[in-house]
């Protein structure tokens, strides 16, 4: 069982989570395919939330690295939360630490980590960050302290 430790950084974005009845395969607990989708939804409500003002017509933000590591069962009965936080910056990239966690127990669940990138789709390549992505990130996940 996982449980937040000393010295473990802290997320200010936690986002509930609705299991769906789909979710849910023969065993009775959430597959795992689904954290993904979670994740997923957790990091475009953090873009979303730390950098509003993002042009989604001309930029995407691609996954090139991630990787999960499960602890426990999520069973649909349980009520659960992404915590999404940037643990570091780039040029073109930032690495972006997620986990689920059960809300009544503070269980971690299942905990994710990935690269992503910017893309400019008009010019089919990679972008550097905008200074103005670097400030409101570090300053909302507390990256220089």
């Amino acid at each position: 069982m996982q449980h937040l430790q000393e010295g473990t950084p802290v997320f200010h974005h936690i986002m509930p989570l609705q299991i769906r009845f789909n979710d849910v395969d023969k065993f009775g607990h959430v597959n795992n395919t689904i954290y993904f989708q979670f994740y997923d939804t957790a990091k475009t409500n953090y873009i979303a939330e730390v950098c509003p003002d993002v042009d989604w017509e001309h930029i995407a933000i691609v996954v090139v690295h991630i990787e999960s590591e499960f602890y426990s069962q999520v069973k649909s009965t349980d009520h659960i939360a992404a915590r999404t936080r940037v643990s570091e910056l780039g040029h073109k990239s930032f690495h972006l630490a997620q986990d689920v966690i059960d809300v009544d127990t503070q269980e971690v669940k299942c905990s994710c980590s990935s690269v992503m990138v910017l893309y400019d789709l008009d010019r089919k390549q990679t972008i550097p960050l905008p200074d103005d992505w670097r400030e409101a990130i570090s300053s909302y996940d507390h990256l220089d302290e």
